[in-house]
């Protein structure tokens, strides 16, 4: 088993430093249906299709139990099947190796999962049918492949298994909206909940994980939520609202922030005096001496000048 490499300036200390795309919310979401299924005694296998830097991949280990196995399959830069995917993966994934994959991955846990470097079109014959209990999809946005990933991971699943689809519904994805509302239609995926950017399904009875999830959801003062029916299925919407992630273990290479050092108030500046101003002549005596005779006056002014 790969064991954690040493430490250097790209190891993540928390898991909000891993890039990728996985929101507070979905988050949330992955934690209640992995801890749901451990606490109702239901094992099986883990597997991600698509890992990109290994946010969400870091998670689902968290959650495998002994005895289970969890596997990634991604491409990992390597080489695409098709033009279209060739194409894809340059302009979205170039930065993608599976150093950086591994490197992430074990600064939170001490072994790698299973490791598969291929496209996802292998993964029917990688891992048995029926074994999984959970499926996240997160690979190709390109319709074929999407179509053919949603089949392998229905062949995985184990009866009552959840699947989660990235993306179904982003502006630049238009090619997984197509593959998983088809599923939905036409494949029998019946849907639990959206998020903003994932699909949370199951291909057994969706009610009794539902009312489950519409219980908790409801008891969240950050989450927004609204119901709908369409084409027959029930639709649980959930949006984020200020949520936090829930709580993950550190990674092996963090640090707690330094506490900040106590200071003693600066002391406030001494007073500086203000100028003494000069005492106005008392108005009387103005008055007095403009109301004397002209030749007492002058004797007057003589005199003060005489002593300035």
């Amino acid at each position: 088993m790969a064991t954690a490499q040493a430490i250097d300036n790209k190891n993540p200390g928390e898991l909000k430093d891993v890039p990728g795309w996985f929101p507070p919310l979905d988050q949330v979401l992955f934690t209640w249906f992995l801890e749901r299924q451990e606490t109702g005694g239901v094992g099986g296998d883990l597997l991600e299709l698509g890992a990109y830097m290994g946010k969400s991949a870091i998670l689902l280990g968290q959650h495998r139990q002994d005895g289970e196995e969890f596997t990634v399959c991604d491409l990992f830069g390597g080489e695409a099947p098709d033009g279209a995917n060739r194409a894809e993966t340059a302009k979205s994934y170039s930065s993608l190796t599976r150093q950086a994959f591994e490197r992430n991955y074990l600064s939170f846990h001490d072994a790698l999962p299973r490791v598969i470097e291929a496209p996802t079109s292998v993964i029917s014959k990688e891992v048995e049918p029926g074994s999984c209990r959970f499926v996240h999809i997160d690979a190709s946005h390109l319709y074929e492949h999407v179509h053919d990933d949603i089949g392998a991971a229905h062949d995985i699943l184990q009866p009552g298994g959840i699947v989660v689809l990235d993306d179904f519904r982003s502006e630049h994805t238009p090619g997984v909206s197509v593959a998983t509302w088809e599923a939905v239609l036409n494949r029998g995926l019946r849907p639990i909940c959206l998020s903003t950017q994932k699909l949370y399904g199951t291909w057994g009875d969706p009610e009794p994980v539902q009312e489950e999830l519409l219980a908790m959801l409801r008891s969240r003062t950050d989450c927004g939520l609204s119901v709908q029916e369409a084409a027959g299925h029930r639709l649980v919407r959930a949006r984020a609202k200020g949520m936090q992630p829930p709580p993950f273990p550190h990674s092996r290479y963090y640090s707690a922030p330094e506490p900040r050092p106590r200071t003693s108030p600066t002391p406030a500046p001494a007073a500086v005096p203000a100028p003494r101003r000069p005492r106005p002549r008392p108005r009387t005596r103005r008055i007095a001496v403009d109301l004397l005779p002209p030749i007492v006056t002058r004797a007057i002014r003589r005199a003060r000048a005489n002593r300035a």
